[in-house]
């Protein structure tokens, strides 16, 4: 249910029929109504699941890519799922403004990031002593300057400055 949310949010907003969600999902509307008894309630669980998504991305990213290609492939995925959240802010703004929420979705995002930077780091692509934070908050500039759809190309070239910045010189 959380996958076709979070696909039919993002084509249509968080305005979207319930009755499409659950449609997509393949189960009836009083399932959704069940395990999400408001539409809030559905907005909040596709968040965390992406956020989760996310973050479970930066092991896999390596496991599949050199550390520098996985940093630039997280980079990218961080920058999409922004842009995805935008359409929900409205709807969100209860549970991003829960210090106890953001902190955790914080936590969590700057685990993954320190998990490619020490990846990368220790393969001499990346440069010592970055604080995972610093870098999340450059990811963040990034979505606010550049992090909606129509807006890639300018993204992907902050990405590769910020890059610039965290890799080690040739």
């Amino acid at each position: 249910m959380l996958t076709a949310a979070a696909e039919t949010f993002g084509r249509e907003g968080t305005q979207a029929s319930l009755k499409a969600i659950a449609r997509e999902a393949g189960v009836g509307i009083g399932t959704l109504y069940r395990r999400f008894p408001t539409r809030e309630a559905l907005v909040e669980a596709v968040y965390r699941n992406e956020v989760g998504r996310l973050c479970a991305a930066a092991p896999e990213l390596l496991e599949q890519l050199p550390p520098a290609d996985a940093l630039r492939a997280w980079m990218e995925r961080f920058v999409d799922f922004m842009a995805a959240k935008q359409g929900m802010a409205d709807v969100l703004r209860a549970v991003l403004l829960s210090e106890e929420d953001r902190l955790h979705t914080r936590d969590l995002l700057r685990s993954a990031i320190a998990t490619l930077l020490d990846a990368g780091t220790a393969a001499g692509v990346v440069r010592r002593g970055l604080a995972p934070n610093d870098v999340l908050m450059g990811l963040g500039g990034i979505t606010m300057i550049a992090g909606e759809e129509d807006q890639r190309a300018p993204a992907t070239q902050l990405i590769d400055l910020l890059l610039h910045g965290v890799r080690t010189p040739n």
